[in-house]
């Protein structure tokens, strides 16, 4: 089964092609979100926080972020330096870890992002985004309707920015479906709104009150037919933001990284 094979076999050319994106634990909150935005979801899902020798010491991301936005809605947090917000928990993987041992890694500490050492002597990242590729390279018979079903998390058009993000830090989420539709929102959508259009809170003094529907909403790919999970996989792969809804369910790269522990997810002959 896939699980048990070695990252290095499976996807050789591509292991450490994602680079990681780091930054010194005294750099403002506000270096933080400016790295953060265009990262997000897209490659991976955190940024790896260095020590005064550059050795990694943590990492930052959305949920740090929205969780300290959620304490203290000011100007003034983004001043604070990343080392008072970021989790010490750093995750590393080798080209002999196994799929099964870096999802295993990634379902202890809450966080599906791991480093990896590469060859000009840094880091690269390897994240549940990354897994797809090993998902859409799987030989399977599994369904899209065999995953897991997982209690789909709404939010209304009367709901506040507050009530979103508590949402999400409660069901242990990044992302909420408008309810009745495919639009969703994310903390990478709330971050990119309070760096670009609100200016870091710099003239806004009810951020947590505002409406969710002033927050530009992305769309959820609709999947209408119930394909093999390694078909999803390389749909989702080719999305920026990857996240798609079939019937009742919301399918995240998460969930396509918990679908390659089963034994029904082998490699090709």
């Amino acid at each position: 089964m896939i699980a048990d094979r070695m990252l290095r076999d499976l996807i050789p050319t591509t292991l450490t092609a994602v680079p990681g994106v780091s930054i010194q634990k005294q750099a403002k909150i506000e270096e933080a979100i400016g790295l953060l935005i265009p990262y997000l979801e897209s490659m991976a899902d955190s940024l790896i926080v260095t020590g005064d020798k550059n050795e990694p010491i943590g990492v930052v991301g959305g949920r740090e972020i929205v969780e300290k936005i959620l304490a203290n809605p000011s100007r003034s947090i983004f001043e604070d330096v990343i080392e008072k917000i970021m989790s010490n928990i750093v995750t590393r993987v080798s080209g002999t870890s196994t799929v099964r041992d870096t999802v295993q890694d990634w379902k202890n500490t809450g966080r599906a992002f791991s480093i990896i050492p590469n060859a000009i002597g840094g880091f690269s990242v390897i994240s549940a985004r990354k897994m797809l590729e090993v998902g859409k390279i799987s030989m399977t018979d599994m369904r899209i309707s065999e995953l897991p079903k997982k209690k789909i998390h709404t939010f209304s058009t009367n709901s506040t920015i507050n009530e979103v993000i508590n949402a999400m830090l409660k069901n242990k989420t990044r992302k909420i479906l408008l309810e009745n539709t495919n639009q969703f929102i994310s903390d990478r959508i709330i971050i990119e709104k309070i760096a670009s259009d609100l200016n870091y809170l710099k003239n806004t003094n009810n951020f947590l009150e505002m409406p969710v529907t002033g927050f530009g909403l992305e769309y959820a790919k609709v999947i209408t037919k119930d394909i093999m999970v390694n078909e999803l996989a390389s749909i989702m792969f080719g999305m920026q933001h990857p996240y798609a809804v079939f019937r009742d369910q919301v399918i995240s790269p998460w969930d396509i990284c918990l679908a390659l522990l089963s034994e029904r997810m082998q490699e090709y002959d």
